[in-house]
């Protein structure tokens, strides 16, 4: 094959157009908001924080070491370092020194810091979770919001096309005598009622398609139809008196910790490490700091001079200090600030719990909601079955003049509300158990 051909060949498959993926399954549009979200991403760098202040707390017990090389013109007056004697003769003075300090004792206030920090790295994982949690059950309500919305939509679409024959089978027993003017034009206004509403439902559904795209951080100028998966779509339609029986088993109470819980619990371990990292100032320190040092000096328009080399070995010198700090008053810094650590270790701790009853409240509330959803959705199944009998018979009247076309609107709409009623119950019921589900601790845009 020539170059020619291959760059043909190359040229053609560039040119063939990618179809990017348009249709997103409830599990897919969670795990795409989890992997885009903004939140979740300043969530992520927050943690990266956190980590990064453990590694300096945990570089608080290793040794500083410090060097320094320090140059020195004098000139006048001054201080002969060889006779250590007042001179007047310009010097040229180089220093350098080594320096090695480690703290002994500080009361302990790195290893309370360096708990803090754990415990921090721990709330960056949980607050992280929590984030990832929130957003993937707020993409779920706007997913369900956009399927309901898709729902009406065809089912107006239905209405549309339903009066749109009524109307034809109207007019058509008009001129045979059958129907009047009057029951033509009833029929005429169902079908432009049917129309408005097949055009407000479409607008509800383009808004909801914007909010979906906003919560997922998918480009709003892309296309996005969410589609139920089979799974979904058998989870979504089998709500019946056996599935109920069967999921309902579910305990309402809290499973392992959730996202919010396990954020308040580590806060409230930041702050009480942080009470006992303030009463550390209280103790005494003790550090031990070792160092050597060397110089050469040059005494400018000498005549003789000793190398760098012979004065940087004989100028060496070596030193180890000792060093005991006692506190004995500050100006009261200290007791103000194990007070204030005090009272932020009380707040967290009662927000911790405070936290634990709101959660375990939701949860039974989500719970309660739940079996609600799946009763209310069997009840309205049965409603929809009847309802649509109910109409049928009406418009079977109707067609032989035995009911007026009031009496089939009334019948219709009730029959579409019973649909939408049935549609909304189903999908509240997945957002529920979906929810249920979270307080019990599980991942729900994995699993």
């Amino acid at each position: 094959m020539s170059m020619k051909q291959i760059l043909i060949i190359c040229f053609a498959l560039a040119a063939v157009p990618t179809v990017a993926q348009t249709q997103w399954t409830m599990q897919q549009c969670m795990r795409y908001a989890v992997e885009h979200n903004h939140e979740v991403k300043r969530a992520e760098l927050e943690l990266d924080n956190y980590k990064a202040q453990k590694v300096g707390a945990a570089g608080r017990f290793l040794p500083a070491v410090d060097a320094s090389i320090g140059a020195q013109y004098n000139f006048g007056r001054a201080i002969d370092p060889e006779t250590n004697g007042y001179t007047d003769v310009s010097t040229f003075y180089n220093g350098y020194s080594l320096q090695a300090s480690l703290p002994v004792f500080d009361g302990f206030s790195r290893v309370h810091a360096l708990r803090a920090a754990k415990a921090g790295v721990l709330l960056g994982q949980s607050a992280l979770q929590q984030r990832q949690s929130l957003t993937a059950l707020s993409v779920l309500q706007a997913f369900t919001d956009a399927v309901y919305y898709e729902g009406m939509v065809k089912m107006a679409g239905e209405k549309v096309e339903e009066t749109a024959l009524l109307l034809r089978q109207t007019r058509l027993l008009e001129e045979v005598g059958r129907k009047s003017a009057a029951d033509v034009a009833q029929v005429e206004s169902q079908k432009a009622e049917a129309d408005y509403e097949l055009t407000r439902q479409q607008n509800l559904l383009t808004s909801a398609m914007l909010e979906l795209k906003k919560s997922m951080g998918y480009p709003l100028n892309e296309s996005l139809t969410p589609d139920l998966s089979p799974q979904e779509e058998r989870g979504i339609n089998a709500y019946s008196a056996e599935t109920l029986d069967s999921r309902s088993n579910h305990s309402p109470l809290l499973g392992r910790e959730v996202g919010e819980e396990a954020v308040a619990r580590y806060q409230m371990e930041v702050a009480e490490q942080e009470w006992r990292q303030a009463r550390a100032a209280f103790f005494p320190s003790l550090s031990l700091s070792a160092g050597l040092n060397t110089t050469y000096f040059h005494t400018l328009h000498a005549n003789t001079v000793q190398s760098f080399p012979t004065q940087f070995r004989n100028n060496m010198g070596e030193y180890v200090v000792a060093t005991l700090s006692i506190p004995l008053f500050n100006r009261l810094q200290t007791i103000t600030n194990v007070r204030k650590a005090k009272n932020n270790y009380r707040i967290a701790r009662e927000n911790y719990e405070q936290k634990r009853l709101e959660l375990e409240k939701l949860s039974r509330e989500a719970w309660h909601d739940w079996q609600g959803y799946l009763r209310q959705a069997e009840q309205m199944a049965k409603k929809v079955a009847a309802d649509s009998l109910a109409y049928q018979l009406t418009r079977r009247q109707f067609e032989e003049g035995l009911s007026t076309a009031i009496d089939l609107h009334a019948t219709s709409t009730q029959l579409l509300t019973s649909k939408a009623t049935l549609l909304q119950c189903r999908l509240m019921a997945v957002v529920k158990e979906q929810l249920v589900r979270y307080y019990q601790g599980k991942t729900i845009w994995t699993e």
